[in-house]
């Protein structure tokens, strides 16, 4: 745990660290998503396989299904707000950064 100069430098770190776990749930959403995607791909593959349908056709059928669109958009938003809690906790970083220095060097 770092030393605090100030009251408003301590908030603006434990800001940032509420930030960046919030931006690592999201992450693990995204990840979720994607897990259901692939996992959906594989299945219809492997189903249109035994029927006989090209793979090229199968990931055709696959993508155009309710659920590859919904796994994809939801990846994709949880992404989004993952780059936009991380860009927020570096700016609060930065600031108790810039706290830090400028109470620390007081006499």
């Amino acid at each position: 745990m770092p030393r605090f100069h100030s009251a408003e430098e301590h908030a603006a770190w434990i800001l940032a660290e509420a930030l960046i776990e919030q931006a690592r749930s999201m992450m693990r959403q995204a990840e979720g998503a994607l897990e259901k995607w692939r996992v959906g791909k594989a299945l219809t593959l492997q189903q249109c396989a035994l029927r006989g349908i090209s793979q090229t056709d199968a990931e055709i059928r696959w993508a155009e299904t309710v659920n590859a669109r919904n796994a994809l958009s939801d990846n994709s938003f949880h992404v989004s707000l993952a780059t936009m809690y991380y860009g927020a906790a570096a700016a609060e970083y930065s600031r108790a950064h810039y706290l830090h220095t400028r109470y620390g060097t007081r006499i």
